[in-house]
């Protein structure tokens, strides 16, 4: 996208001009947007042609054509006017890029991509030939590419069979390396439905090798072998070749139809994760690109002569003044008039300095965090939060830096409905580049899809979501290990350190799925024939003394030189009664659930020896944290708590994605993607996006245990059970 350039019109009818998508023979294509807010491409003829009636007739088709097909992979006609002093129409806009595009930059589809592009783009044909008409430019540049599928655009060559127009014999119309060889020999009157076929079978072949079926070089010497030789299908996967080879027969009269295509590959991937991840962020880069954009920006001056004749701007429009500008005014307002509450942390702290040269002030990216600061996790909201701060500050102190970070610091209390209104504050927010948080599972499962469909990315520092994925969220960045992978220091210290051959594993059904998670993973990596294990299981309402002492009693019973719960802190402890009065003295072990202060203060001496699996690291007992130790203890007077140097490591994180970027494509969407490229080191973990586990990091997995009236931090884990 590129600024409006010379005398460009500010608005075309009811269209606002945005940027200038880019310019062909024809005319000139812009981004704009809509009275009612939507985003369009505007498509206007250069005022060097608007006179000449040639052009104008084939715009006025291009604009009869494109209106007669209805199909949810044709980018839809959304108005025109063919017969005004600067003839111009309006389509969808479709963010992602062109299947040329997307093939140059990233490489061949795979298989399972190519199935799905090809029933879509089958449909798409149907549509068009059901409208009585042939496309007859059926290629990579005229298919964009949607999260949802493909989309067919240009219909600008398109004509019924009969038409004359464009089908005088001898005449090669189309793209060379995509044609028929009925189109290839000018042979206009047999150009039909199987002509698109035919293109499609290029395109598909094109689609999953990289390369084109009949070659490269010159026009003349493509449509040849187009005509004469038989495709190059090298590299194509064998279940494909019998289709692409049908489609790509010298004859019209021996391919399939489209309603075959589309029968033989239906069934290929689903929409929403049809492509493979590298353009799915390609995708939230371009989407958020636009949709960050102002509503509307002064032309450039440049010199260039004008694109366009002079089209009038409608008037009574304030300046500056939108229908999406009003609307984020009057959310926020909303927001506050319903008491909601935002601190702001911009950071100028003494010394260092948010200007550059001559007193220019630094642009300001805007970074939120959404955290319970006064619900019942809010000692790890209030951590993160600290963390951040000092994230912040440590980002607007350094030299040379392109921008300062402003902080907003969101409460949500620990409530899904209160999560649901931060989340639909920052969405509307256009400042906010990017979220750190929430605090909980519950509040983050609550936002997701407001966050997704924002194309805000939400980077959550104490998530452990197990079915949340990155391929059906791709604005999610979970800086933390799933809760399943738990299992895997309890696994290793019951291994490794107990060395148990009898563990009894309780399944606390108050936790729901994750209890029954941890179970299962350690029942499945500990049982052998030299290791057993037994499960219990803890009903959700069991409260009472006696379920607790029963549930000990099992533990000795079976003779278990291990016990592992999988509950929270309040049942854990008295979990810990129980075995203590019944005599036991085995190992005990459970997860970060449990790890609470409460439990020691509840427990008392019965908690002494617990050992707990932890997404999170205590910093001071790390020596790459060093510095961070001592800059939090100086802001804020204490030793960090658990999850605030994670906070720290996932705001830096951003602020990388961010800084590579540079401050004017920091958008949104091109965070999103960045951040999937992006290799940071911290000082907790190392943050790198990996296709196969959709995660950013899968190792930072620690122990603790309860000695001394406190929480010891033992390590990493695979340290901790050598």
């Amino acid at each position: 996208m590129e600024p409006l350039r010379g005398a460009a019109p500010a608005r075309i009818a009811g269209y606002r001009l945005l940027r200038r998508l880019g310019a062909g023979g024809m005319g000139v294509v812009y981004l704009a947007r809509s009275g009612g807010g939507a985003l369009a491409a505007v498509k206007v003829i250069r005022a060097a042609h608007a006179d000449d009636p040639g052009f104008r007739a084939r715009f006025r088709r291009e604009v009869e054509t494109a209106g007669r097909v209805a199909s949810p992979w044709v980018v839809p006609l959304l108005d025109a006017d063919p017969d005004a002093e600067s003839p111009w129409l309006a389509t969808a806009f479709v963010p992602g890029p062109s299947l040329a595009e997307a093939i140059e930059e990233r490489g061949p589809l795979p298989y399972g991509s190519v199935r799905f592009l090809g029933a879509r783009l089958a449909e798409a044909l149907a549509a068009v030939h059901a409208a009585g008409l042939v496309h007859r430019d059926v290629k990579p540049g005229n298919v964009l590419l949607a999260v949802d599928g493909p989309r067919m655009i240009d219909f600008g060559i398109a004509r019924m069979p009969e038409d004359t127009a464009l089908t005088a014999s001898g005449m090669v119309v189309g793209s060379p390396g995509f044609l028929s060889p009925e189109q290839a020999q000018g042979r206009g009157r047999e150009i039909g439905p199987a002509s698109d076929v035919f293109s499609l079978g290029c395109l598909l072949a094109f689609a999953v090798t990289g390369e084109r079926p009949f070659g490269r070089g010159s026009a003349a010497e493509v449509l040849v072998r187009t005509v004469h030789d038989e495709p190059d299908l090298e590299g194509v996967p064998a279940p494909l070749l019998p289709l692409l080879r049908d489609c790509l027969g010298k004859e019209p009269v021996a391919r399939p139809t489209v309603t075959e295509v589309r029968e033989a590959l239906d069934g290929g991937s689903e929409a929403g994760g049809w492509l493979p991840e590298s353009l799915t962020g390609l995708i939230a880069r371009r989407s958020a690109a636009a949709l960050a954009l102002p509503a509307v920006e002064s032309t450039q001056v440049s010199g260039a002569p004008a694109d366009v004749a002079t089209v009038p701007a409608a008037q009574g429009t304030p300046k500056g003044a939108t229908r999406r500008r009003f609307l984020v005014l009057g959310s926020a307002a909303g927001v506050v008039a319903a008491g909601a509450t935002a601190a702001w942390w911009t950071a100028d702290r003494p010394g260092r300095s948010s200007t550059r040269g001559a007193g220019t002030r630094l642009p300001r990216l805007v970074v939120a965090l959404h955290a319970d600061l006064t619900g019942d996790q809010k000692a790890s909201g209030l951590a993160q939060r600290n963390g951040v701060r000092l994230a912040v500050d440590h980002v607007n102190s350094r030299a040379g830096r392109g921008f300062d970070v402003a902080l907003q610091v969101h409460d949500d209390e620990g409530s899904t409905t209160r999560a649901r209104q931060v989340a639909r504050q920052l969405a509307a927010d256009d400042r906010v580049r990017a979220v750190i948080g929430p605090t909980t599972d519950a509040c983050a499962k609550a936002v997701l899809k407001e966050y997704h469909h924002a194309l805000l990315p939400m980077v959550s520092v104490s998530v452990g979501l197990d079915e949340v994925s990155a391929l059906t969220y791709p604005t999610y960045a979970a800086t933390r290990p799933p809760d399943r992978n738990l299992a895997a220091p309890l696994v290793a210290y019951l291994v490794r350190t107990v060395r148990a051959r009898r563990t009894v594993l309780i399944d606390d059904a108050a936790e729901g799925d994750f209890s029954w998670q941890i179970c299962a993973g350690v029942a499945e990596a500990v049982g052998s024939g030299q290791s057993t294990t037994t499960r219990r299981t803890l009903a959700a309402r069991d409260d009472g003394a006696d379920a607790f002492r029963a549930l000990a009693q099992s533990v000795t019973a079976a003779d278990a030189d291990a016990v592992l719960f999988a509950g929270g802190h309040a049942r854990a402890a008295q979990l810990a009664r129980a075995l203590r009065a019944a005599g036991y003295s085995g190992a005990r072990l459970a997860t970060q659930r449990a790890l609470d202060p409460r439990f020691l203060t509840s427990a008392g001496d019965a908690g002494e020896g617990w050992v707990f699996a932890t997404a999170f690291l205590d910093p001071t007992r790390v020596t790459a944290a060093k510095s961070f130790v001592t800059a939090y203890r100086e802001r804020f007077g204490a030793a960090p708590p658990w999850y605030s140097a994670e906070a720290y490591d996932a705001t830096l994180f951003v602020a990388r994605a961010m800084t590579t970027l540079g401050s004017s494509r920091a958008e949104r969407g091109a965070i999103v993607g960045r951040l999937r490229e992006t290799d940071y080191r911290g000082i907790t973990k190392r943050l790198s996006y990996t296709s196969s586990s959709r995660r950013y990091t899968m190792k930072a997995l620690y122990l603790f245990q309860a000695s001394g009236g406190r929480f010891r931090f033992l390590g990493q884990y695979e340290d901790a059970t050598a």
